[in-house]
């Protein structure tokens, strides 16, 4: 039997009916722009008479673009509940088989089902497993991926144009779709989902925490404002782990101080008690963070510190938690380089203070490297250069040319190695020079910490204070710890 259905979808259809399913715009918080555009198409479906009478015809394909995590998936579900028609969830990987044509059969399939039970809304998850350029890959025309692809594109707008089905697709590679796909009478309504913002986070907290008993001091403000750069799917993690530490501490609510502790742990992993520091290898590491630290807080493009601490997590053996005093669309030139020198400081301290380097600067070094080759080949940061983009977006060659493949010459490649030297050379220069300058303020920074082992932001203050370092600008809301 197996061998007779082999080429149907696989499609798991929603009925609009079943009410423990049915998830509405109500349960999507933040993403302001995105229902707006999207309930355009839920009013179609209600009621289609009022856009054909205009001759109006609603877009054939949605596409919903954003990072991994930002409620692509959610939208698409809130758009068939809020529409009450039959929903169609694939994901991209599930049209490509072993055997030719089974991709193209199953597309088939699919579009015969939803046209059977129209109005209706075919939501294809990740589809740039099948939507990829055609033409780049190994396997020439005959390539089954390619097969698919050409047989969506055939029903999203070919001989046999159907009215009352609408596609939607998601990706956060929208770069590498192919050209076919994106063109009016396909694709042609695109939304992107972005990272929510402050306000955005707060109301997703407060969607993640209907069914959670919280005690009273806890503030999702303060959690909203010390979580930039937190998806959505960050967001419910850290709801989740919050609630479970209560649970693991036998208490039936959930402090502010569980929230508190699970941004870390969403950040950087559980801590590792077993993982014990050696005396000389806890006072390099205090050493290491007290570098960060300081220089976070004295250069001044960089962003303020939250948290230091020298207990182990995750992969790190210790950390400081420094973020933006508010959320951040642009960075500049002079940010980067700031975040170059902050990233610079615990290998400055580590080699200034013992005259020796250990294996702990390893990710600062790799991470510093990385935005400093960013802001050469992708920003147009150097002056030596110019304003010339050089590398795509996630590194690769541009115009969906082969990975190997550079669009630029060895000389380039040879100044671009150069560059990205000399802005590392002039950071350290400059975390260097400042930490020499401010050699009281680091012992007492690493003797707090080897002492307490974590310091909260409210201490760290006052350390800088009392070295006369004004400390930056707070925001409106109080840190509660």
């Amino acid at each position: 039997m197996q061998a007779l259905t082999f080429g149907q979808s696989k499609a798991r259809m929603i009925d609009p009916n079943d009410q423990s399913q049915r998830v509405t715009f109500k349960d999507v918080a933040g993403a302001k722009e995105a229902k707006e555009e999207l309930s355009e198409i839920v009013d179609f479906l209600r009621n289609p008479k009022k856009f054909l009478d205009i001759g109006a015809r609603i877009p054939k394909g949605i596409l919903l673009m954003g990072a991994p995590g930002t409620g692509k998936t959610l939208l698409a579900r809130a758009v068939a509940g809020e529409a009450g028609v039959a929903f169609f969830s694939i994901s991209g990987s599930e049209f490509v088989e072993m055997f030719v044509g089974v991709g193209a059969s199953r597309v088939r399939d699919l579009f015969l089902m939803a046209k059977k039970n129209s109005p209706a809304i075919i939501f294809v998850d990740e589809i740039d497993a099948v939507g990829r350029i055609r033409g780049v890959g190994a396997g020439g025309g005959n390539d089954e991926r390619e097969q698919t692809l050409n047989q969506i594109l055939v029903e999203m707008d070919g001989f046999e144009p159907n009215e009352k089905v609408i596609v939607m697709a998601a990706t956060n590679r929208p770069d590498v779709l192919d050209p076919a796909l994106l063109r009016p009478g396909r694709f042609d309504r695109r939304v992107t989902l972005d990272l929510p913002d402050r306000q955005d986070r707060e109301e997703i907290l407060k969607v993640h925490s209907t069914k959670k008993p919280f005690a009273e001091d806890v503030n999702l403000k303060v959690i909203a404002e010390r979580t930039p750069g937190f998806s959505g799917a960050d967001l419910y993690s850290l709801m989740n782990e919050g609630a479970i530490l209560a649970a693991r501490e036998n208490r039936t609510t959930v402090a502010q101080y569980d929230l508190i502790r699970s941004i870390e742990k969403v950040m950087l992993g559980p801590e590792r008690k077993s993982h014990v520091l050696s005396k000389k290898e806890k006072e390099i590491t205090a050493y290491h963070e007290a570098g960060h630290a300081l220089l976070a807080s004295l250069l001044p493009y960089a962003d303020p510190v939250h948290k230091i601490s020298i207990i182990s997590r995750g992969r790190a053996a210790g950390y400081v938690l420094h973020l933006p005093i508010e959320d951040r669309k642009l960075q500049s030139k002079k940010e980067f380089l700031d975040d170059i020198a902050v990233s610079l400081g615990g290998y400055v301290t580590e080699k200034m203070m013992f005259g020796d380097l250990t294996t702990g600067p390893s990710n600062d070094l790799q991470v510093s490297t990385a935005l400093a080759r960013d802001m050469v080949t992708k920003y147009g940061m150097s002056d030596m250069l110019g304003p010339v983009a050089l590398e795509g977006q996630e590194g690769k060659a541009l115009f969906g040319r082969g990975v190997e493949e550079k669009s630029f010459s060895e000389k380039v490649s040879a100044d671009i190695d150069a560059e990205v030297s000399r802005i590392m050379k002039e950071a350290h220069d400059k975390a260097e020079r400042t930490i020499t300058e401010n050699k009281k303020l680091l012992d007492a920074i690493a003797v707090l910490l080897m002492e307490k082992e974590t310091i909260e932001r409210a201490d760290f203050e006052n350390i800088l204070v009392a070295h006369g370092v004004v400390p930056k600008k707070k925001l409106d809301i109080e840190h509660q710890v």
